[in-house]
């Protein structure tokens, strides 16, 4: 087989074209795209219709690297600013392409120096700063290595023409006295000695010339040199300064908030906007081509200042825009109503029947590169992609559900309230503080296997019972039922969607939380906020909340809105902030809550509000009047040594605790999750790649069994059909949602110890 014809050699104005494949990015991949190769430069187009009007990029051969990846590939870069990983459709064609780009960079490379022959009667250049300077010192770098490459190249060249040439002489020399006889032969070897002391001639030349651009190359290298260290140096000064500067200013920020906005009480002035509520949620959840910045400072909904000690109800004429919030319905509700409802002592002096586990072995040091395997996970739905366990907590995600109750007590009080309005701050406390376990916990829980289940027995210990139950595989979606004897039900469903977008991990909460009452037959709905994980690429994980919630009491019309403000370091609030505000149902406000939602939230009674002047963006804000704020929730402390164990609380210590009587289907009974936890990682990624092979073979069968059950297309089977063992689908017809409701029957089974309905999924 004859080999490919190579191309042709360019001169300075030959142009070498053709389609080559580029890489683009981790969703799209390799892309066709049209190269054409002129003066030293590699430019590209989307097509060849586009090159009369829209070059997609350009890059300089002279100061490039070309590197041949394997039989098709290869990479060309100019020292970190550009970068193209380019693929050929064969090696024959890649071929081409290296001979051409090499040919283009030494032609360009020696234009380039001749150029710059005057090179050392110019002056240093100044240092430049931004992007631009990075480029000039990254084109400058890559220049001294290809210098030093081809001059190290030519000196090869210089030994070996020496060595052949002498070689060339003595076998001729040798020759010519063996043959001096023929004349016409040693006349023809006497030329070719001539020839070959002529070539030797030309090739000590091309050397002392080579030489001589080694020197110039050599000055200019030790002037770049130096104006680069110059400007490196200088760099590092700026850095320091500015860092400097950011601390004074944070500090002088914090000094100020102290003296005259925001004290440890939360009693201050607070900024937030009253009309026009934007989308709830993070807008980021929407596009996934749009990156996740720092937040700027939002303009506030409301002002709060402190009301008069002597405050008094006054007429409507005396203030424009006044709605005086001491009606007689109120005035039975005084500052201490709400402390009132506090545990009796008798609740208090109850023991627990059983010492639960306040310590789990210690989180092994395992290094694993997270950026190695998310890389290929940008764009994903992150439940279908399998991880190891190196990135998880030994908690399923049925546990982290009913951590939720950790602070069941805000709902214990809030069953004892008589005012809807007040309990509405309790229910409020309450979801906020669901999310103050996050605050460290940068581990992913578990996936649930699907008919995987939960149970969480405090009833002797804490008056409440809790049931999880995995719903459905995709989506994953959960159930929770929980009941207190203290009187109120809560109920959710939480379908996980989460995104990996590059920098940053979004989960989004979809479905329902519900509450209700018995005595007072209040029934309250509530979604959950975004989660954010920051970090992913490079630097230590963190975690933020963000978005806003609407907690409705569908019995009364009562709401609270609360917004969750995203973290950004150039924010003057307090951190992780959380404010909110209770209004009935005519929209009238009767309670600020204010807070972290990583340590405590407190609550202020209005006792007016003013509509204020126009703010920024035209927006108006109001004046709240309120009394004193009171502490409604404070976080736990974590326990002892909790930097060891996951940052795990009091109650995620005992989550996974055995327990006897207890369903098969119970994630403590998980093999995957145990071993993790007694550190035997891998037999846990082991474990775990059997029960999802295990997992996926029943999700086949269960194919297999509703395509023969189909008997018209009605009444056909979905594999994804799963009916739940202790829940079903209902309507709720006060919220108007459909969600799994838990139907009864497993505390009497596990009272029977009959599990014989319950699947074998581990």
């Amino acid at each position: 087989m004859s080999e490919p014809k190579p191309p042709s050699p360019p001169t300075p104005g030959d142009t070498y074209k053709g389609w080559l494949f580029k890489w683009t990015n981790y969703i799209k991949g390799y892309q066709r795209r049209w190269f054409v190769l002129s003066n030293g430069l590699l430019s590209y187009y989307r097509t060849q219709a586009e090159m009369g009007h829209t070059c997609r990029g350009t890059i300089n051969l002279a100061t490039a690297n070309i590197a041949v990846e394997d039989s098709c590939n290869f990479v060309i870069s100019n020292g970190g600013a550009q970068t193209y990983h380019l693929k050929a459709s064969s090696e024959v064609e890649r071929q081409r392409w290296i001979t051409a780009l090499e040919l283009a960079k030494a032609k360009a490379v020696h234009m380039q120096a001749e150029s710059d022959d005057s090179g050392d009667d110019f002056p240093a250049a100044p240092p430049v700063s931004g992007q631009g300077g990075s480029c000039r010192n990254s084109e400058i770098q890559s220049t001294l290595r290809t210098l030093s490459n081809k001059v190290e190249d030519l000196s090869t060249c210089n030994d070996l023409i020496v060595k052949h040439g002498s070689a060339l002489q003595r076998s001729l020399s040798e020759l010519e006295g063996l043959r001096v006889g023929v004349g016409d032969m040693g006349e023809k070897i006497r030329q070719v000695a001539e020839r070959a002391t002529l070539f030797r001639i030309t090739s000590n030349a091309m050397i002392n010339a080579c030489r001589d651009f080694l020197s110039m190359a050599q000055s200019h290298g030790k002037r770049w040199q130096k104006a680069l260290q110059t400007e490196r140096e200088q760099r590092i000064r700026l850095e320091d300064t500015l860092e400097q500067l950011a601390k004074q200013h944070n500090h002088l920020e914090r000094a100020f908030r102290g003296a005259t906005v925001l004290p440890p009480s939360f009693s201050n002035l607070t900024l937030v906007n009253k009309g026009g509520v934007s989308g709830k949620g993070d807008a980021s959840d929407e596009d996934d081509d749009i990156e996740f910045f720092d937040a700027m400072e939002d303009p506030a909904e409301f002002i709060t200042v402190p009301a008069d000690p002597k405050f008094h109800r006054r007429s409507g004429s005396n203030v424009s825009g006044i709605s005086t919030e001491a009606g007689m319905d109120d005035q039975s509700l005084d500052e201490l109503s709400l402390t009132s409802n506090s545990e009796s002592p008798q609740s208090l002096e109850l023991e627990p029947v059983r010492q639960r586990r306040t310590r789990i072995p210690d989180k092994p040091n395992y290094y694993l590169n997270l950026w190695s395997i998310m890389k290929n996970c940008i764009g994903k739905e992150l439940s279908k992609i399998p991880m190891p366990v190196n990135f998880n907590e030994p908690l399923s995600m049925l546990q982290r559900l009913s951590e939720d109750l950790e602070y069941y007590e805000l709902l214990d009080k809030a069953a004892k309230c008589h005012s809807s309005l007040e309990q509405m701050c309790y229910v409020a406390a309450f979801t906020v503080s669901s999310y103050s376990t996050t605050v460290h916990r940068t581990g992913k829980p578990f996936n649930p296997l699907l008919g995987e289940t939960f149970e969480l027995d405090r009833l002797r210990e804490c008056s409440y019972r809790s049931l999880c139950e995995q719903v459905s595989h995709h989506p994953p979606a959960a159930a929770h039922h929980a009941f207190s004897e203290k009187g109120w039900t809560l109920r959710q469903e939480i379908t996980l969607a989460s995104k990996f977008r590059g920098k940053y991990l979004s989960i989004m909460p979809l479905g329902s939380i519900q509450c209700m009452f018995d005595k007072s037959n209040n029934h309250y709905s509530w979604k959950k906020v975004t989660t954010t994980v920051h970090n992913i690429i490079v630097g230590k994980l963190w975690i933020d909340q963000s978005g806003e919630i609407d907690v409705v009491n569908h019995k009364t019309g009562d709401r609270c809105h609360l917004k969750f403000a995203p973290y950004s370091y150039f924010s003057r609030d307090v951190p992780r902030k959380v404010t909110g505000v209770v209004t009935d149902k005519d929209g009238k406000a009767h309670y600020v809550l204010s807070g972290t939602w990583d340590e405590k939230m407190e609550f202020s009674r209005i006792m007016q509000s003013t509509k204020g002047e126009n703010g920024t963006e035209g927006r108006q804000k109001t004046v709240y009047q309120t009394l004193k704020p009171k502490e409604i929730w404070r976080k736990n402390p974590l326990p002892e040594g909790a930097e060891n164990m996951y940052y795990f609380s009091s109650l995620a210590l005992t989550l996974n605790e055995p327990e006897e009587g207890v369903a098969p289907t119970d994630s403590r009974r998980r093999p995957d999750q145990r071993f993790m936890e007694e550190g035997r990682w891998d037999e846990a990624n082991a474990e775990k790649q059997r029960l999802e092979e295990k997992q996926r073979s029943t999700r086949r069968e269960r194919e297999r069994e509703a395509v023969k059950a189909v008997n018209s297309p009605e009444e056909g089977a979905h594999p994804d059909n799963y009916q739940a063992l202790w829940f079903e689908k209902m309507h709720d017809p006060v919220s108007g949602e459909t969600l799994h409701v838990y139907k009864g029957g497993y505390w009497e089974a596990k009272k029977q110890g009959s599990w014989e309905t319950c699947p074998d999924i581990f």
